[in-house]
């Protein structure tokens, strides 16, 4: 929604011409972070036998991260149900201005742009294949060409067609979530929808999370995730040259409440 006027109607002294925009944003439609209110679990955080919905470091659900009708700062009539992070709202990680090294992992290029479930052992064959050393403190971008599927489709999705196209993180590996715990990487991002497959394989007779691998990474390790970011351009520059590591910049924008926010990641080559 745009807006322009000639301050002249106010003031007849005035030359200026003005124009302002409105934008309504779906924090988490394209390319975005997700923040740590964003998945929580199922945890007896008291110890008493009783498990509670509670988010990172035990904040609960209702309490620390409500919902529209629970929130007496939030109009309860708005026609959008949402939700307002009274603790672990993304201007956290805003205020902490995201930078650092970024380390690229090419999985299109070993496994093609078919979908694959993608566990512990393919990972390290990635990575052994192409010299890739990720350590501590490093941005962990997995590409797998799903991206760029999506943006050739200009517009108008094809959603079977999606549905087979490239390779998601097995979030059922514990030989995988184990190795994320180790690393000590202090984000993992992708070019698709949620990093790792939704809903996640069954395991028989045994209750669990749809998605384990955001359990596991923004409720167990406060390890945020990126999504649907455009990797492409960056990781056929890298490969050309040979190289894996890059300077990552890639703030949030600073929403207070908000549970996940839009970014523009900018990589230095």
């Amino acid at each position: 929604m745009g807006l322009n006027f000639r301050l002249a109607d106010i003031d007849p002294l005035r030359t200026d011409v003005l124009s302002d925009d409105v934008a309504v944003l779906h924090l988490q439609y394209s390319t975005q972070w997700d923040g740590l209110a964003h998945v929580g679990s199922m945890f007896d955080v008291q110890g008493d036998g009783v498990p509670r919905a509670v988010y990172y470091n035990g904040f609960a659900a209702g309490e620390d991260v409500v919902a529209t009708s629970e929130a007496e700062d939030i109009d309860a009539e708005a026609a959008v149900v949402h939700s307002c992070a009274r603790a672990l709202g993304i201007e956290h990680m805003a205020a902490k201005a995201v930078q650092g090294r970024g380390v690229m992992v090419d999985l299109r290029a070993h496994f093609g742009t078919e979908r694959r479930m993608v566990g512990m052992g393919e990972l390290a064959q990635a990575l052994v294949a192409d010299g890739v050393v990720v350590q501590e403190g490093d941005i962990l971008c997995l590409y797998t060409g799903f991206a760029d599927t999506l943006l050739a489709m200009e517009g108008h999705p094809d959603a079977a067609i999606l549905e087979r196209t490239g390779c998601v993180l097995d979030g059922r590996d514990q030989a995988l979530l184990r190795w994320i715990t180790e690393s000590g990487v202090a984000a993992v991002v992708a070019d698709n929808y949620a990093v790792e497959a939704y809903p996640a394989r069954n395991i028989d007779s045994v209750c669990c999370a749809a998605l384990p691998l955001h359990e596991h990474c923004l409720f167990k390790l406060g390890v945020h995730l990126g999504e649907l970011w455009h990797l492409g351009p960056l990781a056929d520059h890298l490969r050309r040259r040979g190289r894996s590591r890059f300077l990552l910049t890639a703030p949030p924008l600073r929403l207070p409440g908000a549970i996940a926010s839009p970014v523009t990641p900018v990589a230095t080559v």
